[in-house]
This record gives C-alpha cells, sequence and structure tokens, in this order.
C-alpha cells in the first residue's frame, strides 16, 4: 500500500512539474514572439519614415525647380505666386516625416544625412541668379537625396 501512495505522489508531483515547465515554455514562446512582431513593426515604421522623408525632400526639389525655372524665364506674377504656394506645400509636407525620422532612428549618420539632404533642397530657394546655379543646387540636392537613401538603407540592413 506504501508503494501505491508513492507511486501516486510522484506521478502527481511529475505533473505538476511538467505542467509548470510546459507553462514556462508557453511563456516564453509568446514572449518572443511579442517581440519580433514589436521589432517588425518599428522596422516597417522606420522604412516608411525614410520613403515617406525622401518622397517629401523630392517633391519640393521638383517644386522648388519649377519655381526658379519661372522666375528665371521670367513667368507672370500669378504663375510664380501659384509655384510659391505649391513649394510652400511641399516644403510643410517635409516636417511630418523629418520629425518620424528624427525620433525612430538613432543613427547620427542617418539624422545628419537627412539634414544635409534638407538643407541643400532648401538652399534651392536662393539659387535664382542663373539656371547654371539653379541646376547646380538641383544636383547637389539630389546628390544629398541619395546619400541620405544609401545611409538609410545601411541601417535598416543592419538593424
Amino acid at each position: 500500500m506504501l508503494l501505491t501512495l508513492v507511486t501516486a505522489a510522484l506521478a502527481i508531483v511529475g505533473t505538476l512539474l511538467g505542467s509548470i515547465v510546459s507553462g514556462r515554455f508557453q511563456e516564453r514562446t509568446a514572449e518572443r514572439s511579442v517581440r519580433v512582431s514589436h521589432g517588425e513593426a518599428i522596422r516597417r515604421d522606420r522604412l516608411e519614415a525614410v520613403t515617406a522623408l525622401a518622397c517629401a525632400a523630392s517633391d519640393h526639389r521638383r517644386a522648388m525647380w519649377m519655381r526658379g525655372d519661372a522666375v528665371l524665364k521670367g513667368a507672370g506674377s500669378e504663375r510664380v505666386d501659384a509655384l510659391r504656394g505649391e513649394s510652400h506645400m511641399t516644403r510643410s509636407a517635409i516636417n511630418r516625416p523629418l520629425v518620424a525620422v528624427r525620433v525612430l532612428i538613432e543613427d547620427q549618420a542617418v539624422r545628419a544625412a537627412a539634414d544635409e539632404m534638407i538643407t541643400l533642397t532648401y538652399a534651392m530657394r536662393d539659387a535664382h541668379g542663373t539656371i547654371e546655379e539653379l541646376a547646380g543646387a538641383r544636383e547637389a540636392a539630389k546628390e544629398g537625396h541619395d546619400a541620405f537613401v544609401a545611409a538609410a538603407a545601411r541601417y535598416l540592413q543592419a538593424a
């Protein structure tokens, strides 16, 4: 009878230990799944921020080219005013993704490249002396854009 009680007690203890170990494995698996899901969401948000900033900078660069070209070609004041309004809209559209990049990406190389891209794009505003000046400023802004995209790609691949 004692042997039966010991066997039953061991079976109960074994079952309890098995349940505890199994529960702990399930808990760790769930935690790992949450970490992976969170990491994927952050990566997706970072990619979206980089893409949105690059697109917004490209849109503003195009708007500044059109505005500068119209000024240099002596377009009417209505046309220049319309293009100025468009360039104000595209410049404003840069702020949201720029803030997202600064919040989501802590890498200083990416942040510096973003700032340089924006500075070079904004510099097109003052390049209305000649078409060559404007074209040079646009090329510099394109190079800044490409440098930003390259820095962001390196960061996202490593992350």
